[in-house]
């Protein structure tokens, strides 16, 4: 497997290197524990905290993201617009907006709170399973995305019906329509009836 940010340790203040550590939850999203991240995903996964952001434009089209092929797990499919874990402790609204930053190079004008979804989704490419608490959030981008080459491969805004299009020709990751069907009604709260999600 190879490293990227997303397995590799990180350096805290003193030097010394630290295992990135995700939230354990309950089946009620109530913190029980921490746990290292890729052991948090090995079979049959512990379930942890994680959010998905789904951002639009002014014209109601939902930016995608390609996954870069260097990501640990699910590498080169297309997503939603950001999705990742707080860590330990952060609130996963301030872990969105971070995360989206980080990945895209852009700040959402918007971005609100659409509930939460739980889903087991192994994924058979890495072995690897996404047994997640997920926080879903979505909101508004004026400004054309930057994105971070080690996190995403490629960017595209959307339609619903290129959307369509593109989910029957192109690989999605496994969780992507379960977290867009589970914000779907705060997403058409946002863009309105008219843009047709």
């Amino acid at each position: 497997m190879p490293i990227t940010p997303a397995t590799a340790t990180h350096s805290s203040s003193n030097g010394t290197a630290e295992a990135i550590l995700l939230e354990l939850v309950d089946e009620d999203g109530v913190t029980i524990g921490t746990a290292e991240k890729l052991a948090a995903h090995q079979p049959p996964g512990q379930l942890h905290r994680a959010f998905s952001v789904f951002l639009f434009d002014a014209r109601g089209r939902l930016l995608l993201q390609r996954r870069a092929l260097g990501k640990y797990h699910s590498p080169g499919v297309w997503s939603n617009t950001c999705c990742g874990h707080p860590y330990p402790g952060e609130a996963p609204f301030v872990a969105a907006a971070r995360r989206t930053h980080e990945e895209l190079g852009v700040s959402p004008s918007l971005l609100a709170e659409a509930g939460t979804v739980r889903y087991n989704h192994p994924d058979p490419a890495s072995g690897l399973v996404e047994q997640e608490y997920n926080h879903l959030f979505v909101g508004l981008v004026q400004a054309p995305p930057a994105p971070d080459p080690q996190e995403v491969g490629a960017t595209a805004f959307v339609t619903p019906a290129e959307l369509k299009e593109r989910h029957a020709a192109d690989t999605f990751s496994s969780w992507f329509m379960t977290v867009l069907d589970a914000a779907r009604p705060a997403i058409r709260e946002l863009t309105g009836q008219s843009a047709g999600w």
